[in-house]
């Protein structure tokens, strides 16, 4: 029997009518919005990997390298749960806009800096920009479309990526040679204001539940997840203030266990699919999604230029719009439990090939490892997306969505700080290669292992072909 997606606490997505209504013109145009939202975050994130040095060369400070990262992908990461929430409560087109002009004030700020300390700070801006703006692609996209279109809307996100790997390498050395690293950051000003006016023309009619926000529970939130996030820089005491940062992610749930308004309701946990759903994200991500920052220096030591070596990463795009596009469909189909272990099937498959990766390998082959692991986050990505917010009530689609953006990006910051100590502690390069390769298949066999429950039960109800149908 097919498995479907059910109606989770608090009922299921209602589909494209429970947050807008909109002609194709205005769907067109949120679209667009919301599309450019995605690239200034891909290639924000992607042209600092190869500008940074000489970022920092110019600046001094090479004590803050580091920070320049940390600090947006610290605020990036805590901000995305709270956003949902804030968009739950308040509506998405508000939270959007507000991130929209955070972002763009910080992208400002960076490229006037005048020290390293400077730029981290900024830099955290942007994080808190991008932390209010990149979960609302899928929110919106989720609010905007039925289920069997929301996988094509979900690969045009990820061309995004493919197309910053691609573009902003290039860009940044053009930016360094030509007008300044300094438009490297100025050049999202103008992406970021159009994306806002194409928003301002999109009337949301989505129905906030009146609610209070709980800033007590936001900041256990925020200060527990920062000291765990701390843990993945070089910082002094890191398992200390890990371990700290564990014990007051305890005070919150049980904080937010006896709360009216939850910043992240319970519910949500309570939820058997959400919470499998949830923890295949965060060890899928944690094994294997950060080896896209070594793969292209693997094939650097190869002797392939930065061009060629990012351009594998295509690859990777490719598998992963091949199986984003009809995701929906297939949901409807095959049921997501299904789904979710095949994803973590070819995970598997995708780690063990990396294994076989050594001196003379070669890119024909890598590309072909990296378009494996495409197929596999196609489908665990916008599998998971999807029916996170299938199987969330309307008031908390957001927060659902949210916790999933988080769980990856924990994972991802988890795993790329194991997979570099494992590297950089080897004795030569090409055997660093093989402990991180080696440590990406056992996680995602680790990753497999714990999909399985989803398949001991039957996901009951017709909610996403009623929701099709509709």
């Amino acid at each position: 029997m097919t498995q479907q997606p059910h109606r989770g606490t608090g009922g299921a997505d209602s589909g494209p009518a429970s947050g807008f209504r909109a002609s194709r013109l205005q769907r067109a145009a949120i679209l667009t919005s919301i599309v450019l939202a995605m690239l200034i975050g891909a290639m924000d994130t992607t042209i600092l990997n190869t500008t940074m040095p000489r970022i920092a060369d110019t600046l001094g400070g090479h004590q803050w390298y580091a920070w320049t990262f940390a600090s947006y992908m610290i605020f990036s990461t805590v901000l995305a749960p709270i956003a949902g929430r804030l968009a739950d409560l308040f509506g998405r087109k508000r939270v959007f806009a507000v991130g929209l002009l955070i972002f763009l004030g910080g992208s400002l700020l960076c490229g006037l800096a005048d020290s390293m300390i400077g730029l981290v700070i900024y830099r955290a801006i942007q994080g808190i920009g991008a932390g209010l703006v990149l979960p609302f692609p899928p929110i919106i996209a989720g609010d905007l479309f039925p289920i069997e279109k929301r996988g094509q809307i979900q690969a045009v996100f990820n061309a995004m990526w493919g197309i910053s790997a691609l573009v902003a390498p290039f860009l940044g050395g053009l930016f360094l040679e030509t007008a300044g690293w300094r438009w490297i950051f100025w050049v999202n000003v103008p992406i970021c204001l159009i994306s806002f006016l194409f928003l301002t023309s999109y009337r949301e009619i989505y129905q906030p539940k009146p609610s209070r926000v709980d800033y007590v529970g936001s900041g256990l939130f925020a200060a527990g997840i920062i000291l765990v996030l701390l843990v993945t820089v070089e910082v002094p005491n890191r398992a200390v203030l890990g371990a700290i940062g564990l014990g007051i992610l305890a005070v919150f749930i049980l904080y937010e266990r006896r709360q009216a308004s939850p910043i992240i309701p319970m519910t949500l946990l309570r939820n058997r699919e959400i919470r499998w759903i949830t923890l295949n994200a965060f060890l899928s991500y944690t094994a294997l999604f950060g080896v896209g920052s070594f793969v292209p220096m693997f094939l650097q030591y190869e002797g392939y230029s930065v061009f060629a070596s990012g351009a594998v990463l295509l690859g990777m795009t490719a598998g992963w719009m091949i199986c984003s596009v009809p995701a929906g469909k297939w949901i409807l189909k095959y049921g997501y439990p299904r789904l979710l272990v095949t994803g973590s099937v070819l995970l598997v498959a995708g780690g063990l090939l990396l294994t076989l990766l050594r001196e003379g390998t070669g890119a024909l082959f890598t590309a072909g490892v990296m378009f494996v692991l495409g197929l596999a986050f196609g489908l665990l990505s916008t599998v998971g997306t999807i029916c996170s917010q299938m199987l969330a009530g309307p008031h908390e689609k957001g927060v659902s969505t949210s916790l999933q953006l988080l769980s990856r990006n924990v994972g991802t910051a988890i795993g790329v700080t194991v997979m570099g100590a494992l590297f950089y502690e080897a004795s030569e390069p090409y055997e660093g290669f093989a402990r991180l390769f080696g440590y990406g298949a056992a996680v995602s066999v680790v990753t497999l292992l714990f999909s399985l429950p989803l398949l001991r039960k039957p996901a009951p109800g017709e909610a996403a072909r009623a929701e099709a149908e509709r």
